[in-house]
């Protein structure tokens, strides 16, 4: 019943976002697959944080940069403490949804609000009622679909805690990547790579250096899982992809597999939400009916997650081991 619980979430946010014509209808469907995958029952309180935690993290991040764009120094220590609550939110699992969807909100409306082309504010109000429609299409989902003989509200993320130094440093290896993101992606005119950016944080989700590790390998299989399912799309449908219906029947049939997969283990479960984003993405951004399709989209998106994961990678290995040798030198100083 998971899966199609999940398959049913993902299309029917599809098919509200080509209904209503909504900006970034990315986000009508992957928040669905992000929570349905998560809990196992309707949990309204874990729907309304992650609802709060999208317009909270809008409101903070837009004002920042309202504020304090021409003030670096200043806009870099106000998004650092920022960033740091969200990774102290990310260890604790009642607040963990809390802290994601702030640190991945966050990083992206930084970065959209830095462009004049770009106008946040619509960006806001669509991710907000977005937010909402995702508490409607979940609780749909749940009823339709409903867990049979289920005790456990949600599975929740763990993140392996042992000591003072783990905690440290696994926070601190967070922020750090997150801070390094920010800056790279506020310098570089890099506005057509959020999906590189969005893989930065995504891999960080175990917080924890191994699970980071082999978060970034699946995040490379998923990816390269769902560009390939993305241009089959396109080609099977042909010069028919404007027509709505096929379309989205199309796109609901590609998610089919990656729904299923998400029910089938922690390995599984992590390809298949990287190849449905990878999916999602270029196929509700890119591809305008009639006029433009997104196979240089599908392949240009591939590239820049591969490099940015490749590299994120590196940088949390030696903040990992620089941040833990210097408090271990510093405890036995």
């Amino acid at each position: 019943m998971k899966s199609l619980r999940i398959w049913f979430g993902c299309s029917f946010g599809l098919a509200l976002s080509m209904l209503f014509g909504w900006s970034y209808g990315f986000f009508a469907i992957m928040l669905p697959l992000f929570v349905l995958g998560r809990m196992n029952r309707f949990h309204l309180p874990m729907l309304l944080m992650v609802c709060f935690s999208a317009i909270w993290t809008t409101l903070q991040a837009t004002f920042l940069l309202e504020y304090l764009q021409f003030h670096p120094t200043l806009l870099f220590v106000a998004v650092g403490i920022m960033m740091l609550f969200k990774c102290i939110a990310m260890m604790n699992p009642k607040t963990y949804l809390f802290g994601y969807m702030g640190l991945l909100v966050g990083s992206i409306v930084l970065n959209f609000a830095s462009y004049d082309f770009i106008d946040i504010e619509e960006f806001n109000v669509n991710l907000w009622v977005i937010s909402f429609a995702n508490i409607l299409v979940c609780a749909l989902a749940y009823w339709l679909f409903p867990e049979p003989n289920s005790d456990v509200s949600q599975d929740e993320m763990i993140t392996p805690v042992k000591s003072d130094i783990d905690y440290i440093s696994q926070v601190a290896m967070g922020w750090v990547v997150a801070m390094a993101a920010f800056v790279v992606f506020q310098v570089a005119d890099l506005y057509d790579s959020l999906s590189a950016q969005a893989s930065i944080l995504i891999i960080l989700t175990p917080m924890t250096l191994a699970g980071s590790m082999a978060m970034a390998k699946i995040r490379i299989i998923g990816t390269a899982l769902g560009c390939v399912a993305g241009m089959a799309v396109q080609l099977i449908l042909g010069s028919w992809f404007g027509h709505g219906l096929l379309f989205w029947l199309a796109f609901t049939i590609a998610m089919g597999p990656f729904c299923l997969w998400l029910t089938k283990g922690q390995i599984k479960a992590a390809i298949a939400f990287s190849a449905m984003s990878a999916l999602a993405v270029p196929l509700t951004t890119s591809l305008v009916p009639e006029q433009k399709d997104a196979f240089f989209s599908i392949l240009y998106r591939f590239s820049s997650i591969f490099v940015a994961v490749t590299l994120t990678a590196m940088v949390m290995w030696v903040v990992h081991h620089a941040i833990r040798l210097y408090l271990l030198n510093h405890r036995t100083a």
